[in-house]
């Protein structure tokens, strides 16, 4: 439990910068995510056809992650241009959606991998 004198420090505390190389690193590492898992996706659609209905599963999970990917940028993006933080918080409270969307893709992926050897 906080006292009086603990609070109104933590109020006069200065507000946390994030340094420069850490923004560079996690955009590197979410641009290259993101491009990462496009091309994954696409290899995957494109390559559906051959390979039987399992890719096109692993195809959609590939998109779903992709997905997950832009959607930081958009919650960042949303994060600067509202006012109401309440609002960005919810916003953000999704973003694992598209990981479980990508998971339940995948596991589809591997029962239809399994059908389709059996066959």
């Amino acid at each position: 439990m906080l006292n009086a004198s603990a609070f109104a420090l933590a109020l006069q505390a200065e507000p946390m910068r994030l340094p420069f190389s850490f923004m560079t690193i996690v955009l590197v590492l979410l641009g290259g995510g993101a491009v990462g898992w496009l091309v994954a996706a696409v290899l995957g659609f494109t390559r559906a056809r051959a390979f039987g209905p399992s890719t096109r599963w692993f195809a959609f999970s590939a998109l779903c992650l992709l997905l997950y990917h832009v959607q930081w940028f958009a919650w960042v993006v949303f994060g600067f241009n509202e006012k109401e933080m309440e609002r960005v918080i919810y916003f953000g409270g999704f973003f694992n959606l598209f990981v479980l969307l990508g998971s339940i893709c995948a596991i589809i992926g591997f029962v239809q991998l399994n059908k389709h050897t059996e066959d």
